[in-house]
């Protein structure tokens, strides 16, 4: 994905290849800068074009070529086999509607047998908001946070997904609401059987929610693998850096940064991306564009100095 003139291309998400099995929740993770929204709103053909350009690649689900969908069928295929959780929920709703009236949008175009009181009601009390018949007659402002970010789950329940994006569903969320939320989505996505991809700059969140785990770093993946796998035995040094970055709480811990930022998509360094800010930097690692090393059968990482 593309932005900018042909001439002078801004290279926002390049070489980025992943899937997501039905019933698995998979993590994405990076800083922020690194092109995890942008990827994810490449799936669900969100981005506005021309601005944005794709220049080559696939995207399948079930066996279905998403770039060859027609704009109506788009509007079909988005909500009833893609939905999204945003990390912004007051901007996500519309302030003007009640939540009754913007849950039974979404019936009403995907399923209209299902387009009743009653059926915003269930999808209400699903997501944990059990006083329905006061909240689904409310404005988003006249819900505190945790409870528009449930408003905004239960309309993206209602067309029944099979694939549900949640881009940091936590971000604007006191810590014990963001537990309620990351329960919430781990359970719905269990008893429904629905695909989740989990994206967070939090390890710890997708330490406890996801089978298996990327990391994003200028554009592209830079290590794979089971969650706990590359937590636990991280080889790409941005992976490391990242989770030496987490605050620890034991006295006398020193919180480490990360030393520059991520680069700007029409300033990307030549070689491995992420060699001007790696402590274990080789020469060649300035020259040469690195391949997948393997790590184990299931994890690997781009970078070959990884032992």
């Amino acid at each position: 994905m593309h932005f900018g003139p042909p001439s002078a291309p801004i290279r926002a998400v390049n070489q980025v290849s992943f899937e997501v099995q039905r019933g698995e929740a998979v993590g994405l993770v990076g800083e922020s800068g690194c092109g995890k929204s942008l990827t994810a709103l490449s799936l669900g053909r969100l981005l506005p074009e021309p601005q944005a350009r794709w220049v080559g690649g696939r995207i399948r689900m079930d066996g279905h070529d998403v770039m060859s969908l027609s704009e109506s069928e788009l509007r079909r295929w988005r909500g009833r086999r893609l939905a999204y959780v945003f990390q912004e929920p007051s901007s996500a709703l519309n302030p003007v509607l009640t939540l009754e009236r913007q849950i039974r949008e979404v019936l009403r175009l995907h399923r209209p047998e299902a387009d009743t009181v009653e059926e915003v009601q269930r999808l209400l009390g699903r997501v944990g908001l059990t006083d329905g018949q006061r909240v689904r007659r409310s404005y988003p402002h006249q819900l505190s946070g945790g409870m528009q970010q449930r408003a905004v789950l239960a309309m993206a329940l209602a067309g029944q997904p099979d694939l549900l994006i949640a881009d940091e569903p936590t971000t604007a969320l006191d810590v014990t609401v963001q537990a309620q939320i990351m329960e919430l989505l781990s359970t719905l996505q269990r008893e429904t059987g629905m695909a989740l991809l989990l994206i967070t700059h939090n390890l710890g969140l997708v330490a406890r929610a996801t089978h298996r785990l990327y990391v994003m770093y200028a554009g592209r993946m830079v290590e794979q693998g089971p969650t706990l796998d590359v937590l636990r035995h991280p080889a790409h040094p941005y992976t490391r850096a990242l989770l030496r970055a987490v605050p620890r709480l034991r006295a006398g811990g020193v919180l480490e940064g990360i030393p520059g930022t991520v680069p700007h998509g029409s300033e990307r360094p030549t070689g491995c991306v992420f060699h001007p800010r790696c402590d274990r930097r080789r020469e060649a690692c300035t020259s040469v564009d690195p391949d997948w090393s393997a790590v184990n059968e299931h994890h690997q990482a781009r970078c070959p100095f990884w032992k």
